[in-house]
Formats: structure tokens, C-alpha cells, sequence
């Protein structure tokens, strides 16, 4: 979190600077007709993306696939034209690299792999990517099994093995059911 706040501090700082060094050289005017052509350029590229993406949206949910890419370009579209309509010439060009799709693409990877999944896997304890952990109880302490190998390996006593993914090896004995036929 505290990485987060520091680049969202940086960029502006970078921004005031690198400003600052343009006026000095070719004046305010056209460092203000550059923000502000930016600025344009680059939200009707947003437009016209965005509206891309809606339709890419429209065209999944009609064939019943789930759309989460362009969810998340839809996002990242969202973003890009707050960092294009922030003053500045290091936020809009943060801004066109979301909105260009060959850029925007290994930005939507790295999203989803460092933000999306981790997120959705801790708020579904494993079931968003399958890393369910089903032998046993994980956050316990003495979780170790009967022959004392700990959680990845050797066999309790109801015949289960617990191998290092956290499935279950069943053996013959496990599958033998005694009826008590007094209980009738």
C-alpha cells in the first residue's frame, strides 16, 4: 500500500518538475498548448476506445461468456482518462499508455496477476483459481499428520494420505463400511 501512495506522489512531483524545466526552456505558452492538446488528444482516444470496449462487452454478454478483459480495459479506461484530464505532460503520457491497446494489454496482464487474482483468491480462500486446500485444516497448529511428517506427507490413521498439494490419497481400508447390526 505504502508503494502505491509513493508513485501517486511521484508522478505529480515528476509532473511540477519536468514542467518546470519546459518552461524554462520554450516557454509557458507552449508548454500550456502542449498540456492542453494532450489533454484533448488523448480523451477523445479514450472516447473512442471506450466505446470499443462496450461494444466488446455487449458482443461477450450476448454470446454468455463472461467478460472480464474487457472489464478490466474498461477499468484501465477509466483510469487513463483521469490521468489525461489531470494536468501535466508524465500524467497524460501514464494516461495514453493505458488507452493504446498494445500497451494497455500487458498492463491488463500485470493487473490481473498482481491485483485481480490475489484479491479474488483471498476473498474466496482459494476458490477463485482452484487452490483450494482441502486436507484438513490449514490454519491449525497441530495440523501435522499421524506419522509425523507434517502437512505433506504419510498417512493417518483413517487410511488418508496427504500428499504436498493438498490432496487426499485415499487406500483400500478407507472404503470399507461396517454396519453395526444392532442399530436396526
Amino acid at each position: 500500500m505504502l508503494r502505491i501512495i509513493a508513485v501517486l506522489l511521484l508522478i505529480p512531483l515528476l509532473d511540477v518538475m519536468l514542467l518546470a524545466v519546459l518552461i524554462g526552456v520554450v516557454g509557458w505558452q507552449l508548454v500550456v498548448l502542449a498540456v492542453v492538446l494532450t489533454a484533448l488528444v488523448g480523451m477523445l482516444l479514450v472516447r473512442a476506445e471506450g466505446r470499443h470496449t462496450v461494444r466488446k462487452i455487449q458482443r461477450k454478454t450476448a454470446q454468455g461468456d463472461l467478460p472480464a478483459d474487457e472489464l478490466l480495459d474498461g477499468a484501465l479506461l477509466l483510469v487513463a482518462g483521469a490521468f489525461l484530464v489531470t494536468p501535466g505532460l508524465v500524467t497524460d503520457l501514464v494516461g495514453f499508455l493505458l488507452v493504446v491497446p498494445p500497451t494497455r494489454y500487458p498492463i491488463r496482464l500485470a493487473v490481473k496477476k498482481w491485483v485481480v487474482v490475489p484479491y479474488a483468491d483471498a476473498k474466496s480462500r482459494g476458490f477463485a483459481t482452484g487452490n483450494v486446500y482441502i486436507g484438513g485444516f490449514p490454519d491449525e497448529e497441530g495440523a501435522t499428520d499421524a506419522g509425523g511428517s507434517g502437512p505433506g506427507g504419510g498417512s493417518g490413521p483413517s487410511g488418508r494420505g496427504r500428499r504436498s498439494d493438498g490432496t487426499v490419497d485415499l487406500d483400500e481400508d478407507a472404503y470399507d463400511v461396517e454396519f453395526d447390526e444392532d442399530r436396526q
